[in-house]
């Protein structure tokens, strides 16, 4: 999202006024990481996500799926969250480059925990991805969420992939809070 665009900030304030990512120590505007996470390195992944606490971190810690691939949950807060995954060979197609449904799952996987972060279990009930830059094995991408609006049980959040300072795909998805099952 570039400054200017019509996001809006949702419910919790009342305001509806252009809002660029918060996650912290990420540039607005250019998805990069601030000095302390530079270059994607090891200082910045945690291998523990439970240490993290919250809903979001215990979900993130049963999700067999994105850790089988390596992903590592970096940071979550109120309807945010960062998660990092490096390209392995087993995760690039035909062109060199790493197979858009695994960007895909990186993105839905930082939009996951965004939206579980309040606490209600939330499911995606929508996304879609643009790729803006190819990625290739050995790459270290991070995938920040920022939730845009919450209303109701629905909500609506951005995910953008970066490679150091490069925007590697932008993914928008809407989630839902589902009741509770008994069972």
């Amino acid at each position: 999202m570039g400054r200017g665009e019509d996001v809006t900030t949702g419910p919790r304030t009342g305001l509806q006024e252009p809002a660029e990512p918060g996650i912290p120590g990420v540039s607005p505007g250019t998805g990069t990481a601030g000095p302390s996470a530079a270059g994607g390195t090891a200082d910045r992944v945690t291998p523990d996500p439970a240490h993290l606490g919250g809903p979001a971190a215990r979900m993130f810690a049963a999700d067999a799926a994105s850790r089988g691939l390596g992903m590592t949950l970096q940071a979550v807060g109120e309807g945010t969250a960062s998660v990092g995954m490096t390209v392995t060979g087993a995760m690039v197609n035909g062109h060199g480059n790493a197979h858009g449904g695994f960007l895909f799952t990186l993105a839905d996987t930082a939009f996951a925990c965004a939206c579980n972060s309040y606490g209600p279990q939330a499911v995606g009930a929508a996304a879609d991805i643009v790729f803006v830059a190819p990625a290739r094995e050995g790459d270290v991408l991070t995938a920040h969420a920022v939730e845009r609006t919450r209303f109701g049980r629905s909500g609506v959040y951005d995910v953008r992939i970066t490679r150091d300072d490069q925007v590697v795909a932008e993914f928008r998805g809407h989630s839902r809070v589902i009741r509770a099952v008994e069972g």
